[in-house]
Formats: structure tokens, C-alpha cells, sequence
């Protein structure tokens, strides 16, 4: 995670600096996939303001606060980071364990025609498979204790879906598309 901070219309104390990090660290408790935070403190006509800016993988959140002294101002706006990241994640895991229960097992076959006509439809089955978050080793793992020839999974490195394939008894392919 990467901390930036601005300070406008003042002098930036090593004291502030501090405070703004180990507070921005705070946050990473409650999500882990937080890419970088940009804190921007200013000081105009005797208000503090402090703006902050949050980027993950699949989102942005921003929040302000403007106080009386700056060190109020800038957990006043953790604070409501805090709720929008509380917010935010009980929506993505609810969305997500819906969608769970709507696509387990569900599988369908279609049938197409070929290019030319005297030759028979083929029969195309498609399943639907929803990837667990693993790391490549927790997949070879599972892999190994499984009967299956592949498995499907997201990866956590790469936040990206991939298939790992059983060549032999030692060896494995991994396709990351």
C-alpha cells in the first residue's frame, strides 16, 4: 500500500506525517487489497481540511473532513473511510454469497449445427463453476488431493482467474489468460 501526502498553505511536521501513516495503516485491517491512499491536508482561513482518496483493484472511495485542529480533522476522515470500507465490503461478500447460491451446479447442453449440412449437430455441454481465491500452491495442493485432471481458481498474486492442469504425477501446467 502506497501512503502519498500533500500539505497545502503550511508546513508539513514530521509529527503529522506520522499520524497520517499509522492511521492510513489502520484501514488496511479492514480491506487488504488497498493499492494506494492519497491524503491531501490543507490549512485555509483558520479551518483544517483533510481530503483523502482511497484506490483498491475494482474501486475508489473518497472522503473529507474540516475541523478546528488537524489532527481531528484527519481521524474524522478515517472514520468515515472506515464506514464507507465497512459498507463497501459487507455489500461485495452479501453480492457474493448470493450469487453463490443462485449458480451452484448449474450446467446447461446446447446443440449447433456444423458448417455443412449433411453433417450432425454436436452436443456442447457448459458448466458454470464459481473459482475459489487460492494462491498457486494452495491450488497445486488441493489439485494433488483431488481427483480432477484441472482446477479452476482465482489467484491471489494476480487477482485474475487461472487454470491449473495435471500433466503426470509431478507435473502441472498453469494458464494465467
Amino acid at each position: 500500500m502506497q501512503i502519498s501526502i500533500t500539505a497545502r498553505h503550511f508546513d508539513l511536521t514530521k509529527a503529522i506525517r506520522d499520524h497520517v501513516e499509522t492511521s492510513c495503516l489502520k484501514l488496511k485491517k479492514y480491506f487488504d487489497q488497498i493499492i494506494s491512499i492519497h491524503v491531501t491536508l490543507a490549512w485555509e482561513n483558520n479551518r483544517n481540511i483533510c481530503e483523502m482518496s482511497l484506490h483498491a483493484s475494482k474501486f475508489g472511495l473518497q472522503s473529507q473532513s474540516e475541523e478546528v485542529d488537524m489532527y481531528l480533522s484527519i481521524d474524522n476522515t478515517i472514520d468515515k473511510m472506515e464506514a464507507q470500507i465497512k459498507k463497501l465490503k459487507e455489500r461485495v461478500t452479501d453480492h457474493q454469497k448470493r450469487s453463490l447460491k443462485e449458480i451452484s451446479g448449474y450446467s446447461r447442453a446446447s446443440l449447433y449445427q456444423a458448417e455443412g449440412a449433411n453433417e450432425p449437430k454436436k452436443l456442447i455441454k457448459t458448466k458454470r463453476v464459481v473459482p475459489e481465491t487460492l494462491s498457486v500452491q494452495e491450488a497445486v495442493d488441493k489439485l494433488d488431493s483431488s481427483e480432477d485432471g484441472y482446477l479452476i481458481f482465482k489467484n491471489v498474486e494476480t487477482d485474475g482467474i487461472n487454470v491449473l492442469v495435471r500433466k503426470d504425477e509431478t507435473h502441472f501446467k498453469l494458464f494465467e489468460p
